[in-house]
């Protein structure tokens, strides 16, 4: 499954709608203004919200939290040991963990579980401007997880850039 994310700053009020690669909407990007904390909502193409993400507060390291109907579902942050700048670990409630590594602020990234990997976030392949794409790679994967992981990982990036 291919998705289309038109690029935007993701300051948070952002808006966005991404789309599947017939250009149908298939999910909203609801950024939340004037809250304590930077927070999200993915919602699918009637509205309902399928995913909250929220910044967690009071974490040493910007860290950023999923849920899916009020129960936590992952946590994002930045690998604290990685040589790579830019390597996020995803840490999902069933004990599960996510890698994240690529060029996060150039949208060529992927996402693995175990070596394995399920999704890739890349411009390379459009010809659109401003836009990047998110390939889901294995048919049993939760797009809406990984394109709200992507979300998060674009996002803290950026945060990281603008605090250096």
């Amino acid at each position: 499954m291919r998705f289309l994310v038109r690029d935007r700053l993701l300051g948070i009020g952002d808006d966005y709608w991404i789309e599947d690669e017939h250009g149908r909407k298939v999910f909203l990007v609801d950024g939340k203004a004037m809250r304590l904390r930077d927070t999200f909502e993915l919602k699918d193409a009637q509205g309902r919200v399928l995913i909250d993400i929220h910044q967690k507060m009071f974490a040493l390291r910007d860290t950023m939290v999923i849920e899916r109907d009020g129960e936590g579902l992952a946590t994002i942050r930045r690998k604290r040991l990685s040589l790579l700048r830019h390597h996020y670990r995803v840490s999902l409630v069933d004990g599960t963990d996510l890698d994240v590594s690529g060029r996060i602020l150039d949208h060529e990234f992927a996402i693995e579980y175990d070596g394995e990997l399920l999704a890739v976030i890349s411009r390379r392949w459009l010809t659109v401007r401003d836009t990047y794409g998110v390939d889901i790679v294995r048919d049993d994967a939760d797009p809406a997880l990984l394109i709200a992981v992507a979300v998060c990982v674009i996002h803290l990036a950026q945060k990281e850039r603008e605090d250096d």
